[in-house]
């Protein structure tokens, strides 16, 4: 099942056409990503390193755009788990308009576990694991 967030459009998030500027789905899908994550664990990321050692980077993203978003356009912003193990969770996301559901970005996006304080690829700890499953 898919965490949503709604996220309304405002003027800084369009271009000089009226239209949803490319960059700001990655900014949309992050934000979700942190609300599904802190849902998820109950916690934040500086929470999360704190008390486990470790956070979750972006590694990877691969985002397909179909249609745009426009000015005072309401969206919802999706993020669901599609894989955890090892070092690394795949989440699948999706940017679409609240009224009439059509899907207007997806993305597919590689999150790297990390130590916190040294910035290096490690196993995310099986209680967070578990929790993402």
């Amino acid at each position: 099942m898919a965490f949503e967030i709604p996220i309304r459009i405002y003027w800084e998030d369009t271009d000089a056409g009226g239209i949803v500027f490319y960059a700001n789905y990655l900014r949309f899908f992050e934000r979700a990503r942190t609300e599904w994550l802190r849902a998820a664990l109950g916690l934040g990321q500086r929470e999360l390193a704190a008390k486990a050692g470790g956070m979750f980077v972006v590694s990877e993203a691969n985002v397909k755009y179909r249609s745009p978003a426009r000015l005072d356009d309401e969206l919802l912003i999706s993020a669901a788990v599609q894989d955890a193990a090892g070092a690394t969770v795949m989440i699948e996301q999706s940017a679409r308009l609240r009224a009439g559901g059509s899907v207007l970005c997806e993305g597919l996006f590689r999150l790297a576990w990390v130590d916190a304080a040294k910035m290096r690829p490690a196993r995310i700890p099986q209680h967070i694991l578990e929790k993402l499953h």
